[in-house]
């Protein structure tokens, strides 16, 4: 059990006015840290020592046994599920969704399969068509991907991250949120991003609301190829506008800025913000990519239909221990072997994502046509559409300097719509507003892409 050594964090924000409202809320909620509190290691390791143990779990693996290959893999993830769900009273619906890839035009598909899925959510009090989604990644692969009998344990990749997708769905069953929560294993990583993109489309044909997607995707090594050794930190990666944008919206941009505030960079941002709120222990990096150089992840078909999506993965990677047959040469041992995996690091970035989840799932809404105004003038105006959720306090105006990453200047307000900064102008800082509830949490920023036209 961690310490409460961490309980009195420092203000990261300049708590600049109050207006129109009687008092502001708390700024922390005693829950988070029990989340924190209340993941385990122990269980963590548990499930990536069960899940390395199929053997290899490649998506064209053996699907019949019950001791080796993803078949095995997933049925033994839905049995978690299906566990969790029972010791919480049936609040997780669990069930699998797949769709079939063949073997023409895919040069990864050795042969025409399904990929299966496993889906749990925990479903919304208040809105439960609004879903945030943390995933992990059920396959594996050796050197060779059509390699599908070779042993392949993946224990960092990624087991790491379906252990730690599983091990939020115990601690947050435990709470109701307003929101959805799905935990989901995706297959088909190494192969083309399949079960990802099977359930994008899934969440879009069925009319899904996601607040955002947290892709977790390698969470337990801290041991880099480049020789760093770092427990710490971790990297959150996001691309800086949707993938989906229309000509217009690229346009107006071209005028108005915006070009590091897309959906998918706000939620980073939300989740830097959480961690050095209630984990100032840990150091968040944000990368201004969608992925590593050149490579992908689960996240991206999310964000290819314009969805917010980030991955979540260790700040150094060890080659050796990625993508390799299980083997020694030259003295270097090569494998991603269960000794590579540092589980109380994994625990960390699991309640990293635990955290996230639960701070946007307890949040109200994010705010509708968030407008500004402001030009040739002394002042920053700031609109958005009144929302009806008798759970909103107010709402925080966050402003900061063009070239800062972060929301590092807010105002809140309650009982308005509309607020003006008074000696704030609008060319030298951007701007953006998040609902706040009565319990503190808040929403993710949301960037004001349009005018104010009086």
């Amino acid at each position: 059990m961690r310490s409460f050594r961490y309980l009195l964090p420092l203000l990261l924000f300049v708590f600049i006015g109050i207006s129109h409202a009687q008092q502001a809320p708390p700024q922390l909620d005693p829950r988070i840290y029990e989340i924190i509190e209340n993941t385990s290691s122990e269980r963590i390791e548990s499930d990536i020592r069960t899940l390395a143990g199929f053997g290899t779990r490649n998506t064209f693996s053996d699907t019949l046994s019950d001791t080796r290959g993803i078949g095995a893999a997933r049925r033994w993830i839905k049995a978690e599920f299906d566990k969790i769900s029972a010791e919480c009273g049936g609040c997780l619906e669990v069930f699998y969704q797949r769709d079939l890839v063949t073997k023409e035009g895919n040069r990864r598909v050795p042969k025409d399969a399904y990929v299966v899925n496993v889906v749990a959510i925990l479903r919304g009090t208040d809105y439960p068509n609004s879903h945030v989604i943390m995933s992990g990644d059920i396959d594996s692969r050796a050197s060779n991907t059509m390699d599908f009998e070779i042993d392949a344990p993946g224990a960092n990749d990624n087991a790491s991250g379906m252990a730690g997708t599983i091990e939020a769905a115990r601690v947050l069953s435990k709470y109701r949120f307003k929101h959805s929560i799905a935990f989901v294993g995706l297959s088909g990583e190494e192969q083309g991003l399949f079960g990802g993109a099977g359930l994008a489309r899934y969440a879009q044909e069925n009319g899904w609301e996601i607040v955002g997607v947290l892709n977790n995707d390698m969470i337990g090594n801290i041991e880099g190829v480049d020789g760093v050794i770092d427990n710490r930190t971790f990297r959150i990666f996001s691309e800086p506008t949707p993938a989906n944008e229309s000509e217009q919206e690229r346009r107006a941009r071209r005028f108005t800025g915006g070009e590091v505030d897309g959906i998918s960079r706000q939620l980073a941002r939300y989740i830097h913000k959480q961690v050095k709120t209630y984990m100032p222990e840990m150091n968040p990096m944000m990368i201004y990519r969608l992925d590593r150089f050149g490579r992908g992840g689960h996240h991206r078909p999310f964000n290819d239909l314009g969805f917010a999506g980030v991955r979540i993965m260790e700040a150094h990677e060890n080659y050796n221990r990625q993508h390799q047959d299980i083997r020694v040469e030259d003295g270097i041992a090569y494998g991603d072997v269960i000794e590579g995996v540092n589980f109380d690091y994994a625990e960390k970035l699991t309640s990293v994502n635990a955290i996230s989840l639960a701070g946007l799932a307890w949040a109200p809404p994010a705010p509708k046509d968030v407008r500004i105004g402001g030009a040739v003038r002394p002042s920053t105006t700031l609109a958005w559409e009144e929302s009806n959720d008798p759970n909103i306090a107010g709402y925080k105006i966050y402003f900061r300097l063009t070239t800062s990453p972060t929301w590092d200047n807010f105002v809140y307000v309650s009982g308005v719509n509309e607020h003006t900064l008074e000696g704030i102008v609008i060319d030298n800082y951007y701007f953006g507003v998040a609902a706040v509830g009565k319990d503190g949490n808040e929403s993710p920023v949301v960037f004001p892409f349009r005018q104010i036209r009086r």
